[in-house]
């Protein structure tokens, strides 16, 4: 078993330039600089992460191999093999040269990787099912999974067992708060989003979010499960995003009373062919997925799938709140044109002013100075 990561001096970062430019005077620049492909046609990105410096680029892949970019120069670093395994849900460490992943073979199994030799350097066991998100705490090294067993762990790098236990009916998806104190988990089933306090896991949540009221109609003679993609907390603390696959969009929060501010539907009827199942959906019917939305590091924007299109598309969150029936709705205010490939995850670069897209390929955003805003 290796020992860790070996320590190498992280490469110089970007130029200053692209790192202190405003998100609102270039969020409507993005365009596509450089596209990956992978290894054949029928190969899907199953998520995408980068590291702490924004320097690297990570992307799982349903053909079991983890792909390694450079953010910096837009070039492919390596690939990592986990043929046995399988690997979906990829993310890096606080350390550059390490990531967890869930495993989509033999076991339920999560994995940790050493991505400077590709040896494993723990393995965190415990699932009984499927894992469905990975969560690390912005502060240290714990984090949280999902899972199909019905429920949630918490975990720290250093062992291989799990610190505590939470068991809920379907918690599919979980995020930290930018602070590291909150964490919030969405149960499907019961259409709620729970809050726990960190220091105080093994106790109630303290809030608890109703979002029965904003489900879509069910269809006919059939449940309503909701087709929660996502969960992520703004960087500023103040929203709690959630994405979705409904045509009613996704839905922007308050993250400290769960009121709705609005939905943020897509210009577009969302196409099976683009979106990727929610965890919640079985069995799947698609590739598996980490949601298509992101938001900006200022906590303004958030971009994300057209729905229909190769097309990026971006939502101000400040932007005009409009009434359309009993929904209140933020429309977007911008497309991001796009001709190489799907946006079936859309991440951003929380340390720079760049993006990244994948489905079959992995393309990444840089702002383009020559171009305007393209509106809807």
């Amino acid at each position: 078993m290796a020992q860790g990561p070996s320590p190498h001096p992280p490469p110089p970062p970007p130029p200053d330039s692209d790192k202190t430019q405003k998100t609102s005077d270039i969020i409507g620049t993005l365009r596509p600089t450089k596209l990956f492909k992978l290894s054949k046609p029928d190969t899907y990105v199953t998520s995408l992460d980068f590291d702490d410096e924004g320097l690297l680029l990570i992307a799982a892949c349903s053909d079991s191999s983890l792909q390694l970019y450079s953010a910096q120069d837009g070039t492919h670093r390596k690939t990592l093999l986990s043929q046995k395994y399988g690997c979906h849900l990829a993310r890096f460490s606080h350390h550059s040269e390490s990531v967890i992943y869930a495993s989509t073979k033999v076991d339920d199994t999560l994995r940790y990787l050493s991505t400077h030799d590709n040896s494993y350097i723990r393995y965190f066991k415990g699932h009984s099912g499927a894992v469905t998100d990975l969560a690390l705490s912005p502060r240290d090294d714990t984090f949280l999974s999902c899972s199909a067993d019905n429920t949630v762990r918490l975990w720290n790098l250093k062992s291989q067992y799990a610190q505590a236990r939470l068991n809920l009916a379907t918690p599919y998806l979980a995020a930290y708060d930018p602070s590291a104190t909150v964490i919030a988990v969405a149960s499907a089933s019961t259409s709620s989003i729970l809050l726990y306090d960190v220091r105080n896991y093994d106790k109630p949540p303290f809030a608890t979010f109703d979002m029965r009221q904003y489900d879509p109609p069910p269809a006919a003679g059939g449940m309503n499960i909701p087709e929660w993609t996502k969960l992520e907390f703004s960087n500023d603390g103040k929203s709690l995003l959630v994405t979705t696959n409904h045509v009613q969009g996704h839905l922007l929060l308050d993250a400290f009373n769960g009121e709705l501010k609005a939905h943020l539907p897509r210009p577009y009827q969302p196409t099976w062919g683009i979106l990727r199942s929610a965890p919640s959906i079985t069995p799947s019917k698609s590739p598996l997925g980490q949601g298509d939305t992101s938001f900006s590091p200022d906590g303004r924007y958030v971009v994300g799938s057209s729905g229909a299109d190769r097309d990026a598309v971006v939502w101000d969150t400040q932007g005009r709140v409009s009434k359309e029936g009993e929904r209140k709705v933020i429309r977007p205010m911008c497309s991001l044109p796009c001709d190489r490939g799907k946006g079936a995850i859309t991440l951003w670069n929380h340390r720079y002013n760049m993006m990244a897209t994948a489905d079959t390929e992995v393309i990444m955003w840089l702002p383009d100075e020559h171009v305007g805003m393209k509106p809807l």
